[in-house]
């Protein structure tokens, strides 16, 4: 079922509270993947147990596999089941007119990457198309977000090394990311600081110094996008230093396949698959909490 435009807008004034409660008591939420019910199951139940606030994250992919209005019905269902402050984020969504669907389908966050499609966009596009995602989604008050270029890696568990010369090329700067929010008016930028989407062979290592010039720079909010393989020390500095919002996606994929090819294995004659589920989302639940604790979010939950 949909949601009335009233509740919509009761849903996103929560969601920009949250986004301030974050600055001013200096904690991040976590904005964890999810492109199966039991993924999302995980991150109930980790918010629940440690009375965290979430949001749930899908990216274009995702809402292609399960649907954009059943999401939002299957959060809002295990919301209220859980009792949790739980939110919807439109990841890294490559084009305009899927923003405008998703903030109509009540979307409370939207991240719209217009390089995710176009890596060669310039930045003149890019501002563009951002702003007329942040004005139309002045109807429902939905937070957007954006980046003023490409955001390296993928959401898979690469084999290749870190190439740190390559990535500080495409890092953020204080003045690239003010002139962008002043630009766009986004409530979030996204940070390039040594993040990187997927998981490494290698821990990843954040500029925190330049993530203090950058939060020194404007008072927007600021995301991490490629939270995956770091250290949990630079989370606590990163939420310390103002980063409201930090996204999660391959630790848990990873996760995930791993215990379910174990219990697959370990159950060669079981075919109900709901079965052996359990025992696959508490271990991808353990990879939530332990993200939630780093971002010091756990007990900030406000139902």
């Amino acid at each position: 079922m949909g949601l009335t435009i009233k509740q919509i807008r009761d849903n996103t004034i929560r969601a920009r509270h949250l986004m301030q409660r974050s600055r001013s008591q200096h904690f991040a939420v976590g904005a964890f993947n999810i492109d199966n019910q039991e993924t999302l199951i995980a991150v109930a139940k980790a918010a629940q147990k440690l009375n965290a606030p979430v949001l749930v994250e899908v990216s274009d992919g995702e809402v292609k596999a399960l649907g954009l209005e059943n999401i939002r019905d299957m959060v809002d269902n295990y919301r209220e089941e859980y009792g949790i402050e739980m939110y919807i984020n439109l990841d890294h969504s490559p084009n305009v007119e899927d923003c405008k669907r998703a903030i109509d389908a009540g979307f409370e966050f939207i991240h719209i990457d217009i390089s995710q499609a176009n890596h060669d966009a310039t930045t003149e596009e890019i501002i563009a198309k951002t702003k007329e995602v942040v004005e139309y989604a002045k109807f429902t008050g939905a937070l957007v977000e954006s980046e003023p270029h490409y955001f390296g890696g993928s959401s898979n568990v690469h084999k290749e090394e870190i190439n740190y010369e390559e990535i500080r090329k495409t890092f953020s700067t204080p003045e690239s990311m003010k002139s962008f929010v002043d630009a766009t008016g986004v409530d979030t930028f996204a940070a390039a600081v040594g993040n990187l989407h997927g998981k490494y062979p290698v821990p990843k290592e954040l500029d925190l110094e330049l993530l203090q010039k950058l939060r020194d720079a404007t008072d927007c909010q600021i995301s991490l996008h490629g939270g995956s393989g770091t250290p949990l020390h630079f989370f606590e500095e990163a939420a310390r230093i103002g980063v409201s919002k930090i996204n999660i996606n391959s630790d848990m994929r990873f996760v995930f396949r791993n215990t379910l090819e174990k219990v697959l294995a370990e159950n060669p004659d079981e075919y109900a698959v709901v079965k052996l589920m359990p025992e696959v989302y508490g271990e991808v639940q353990k990879v939530v909490e332990e993200k939630i604790n780093a971002f010091g979010s756990a007990g900030k939950a406000v139902n």
